[in-house]
């Protein structure tokens, strides 16, 4: 099953509580993380969600 690897670029600082909550979700604390999930509707929602703070990658 293919994967996206999802990589935080920016800061959550300053973004709505929402915003905030999914990087939280999604596993992410600090710029540079970097996180696996199976790729879902759920995790790319999620990843769409806050795509101006994350890049996102299919990794077979």
């Amino acid at each position: 099953m293919p994967e996206l690897k999802v990589t935080q670029v920016k800061s959550g600082i300053g973004e709505k509580p929402a915003a905030r909550k999914t990087l939280r979700a999604l596993g992410l604390h600090k710029i540079g993380d970097q996180v696996k999930h199976a790729d879902r509707p759920e995790i790319r929602g999620m990843a769409n969600a806050v795509r101006h703070l994350v890049t996102v990658e299919e990794v077979n």
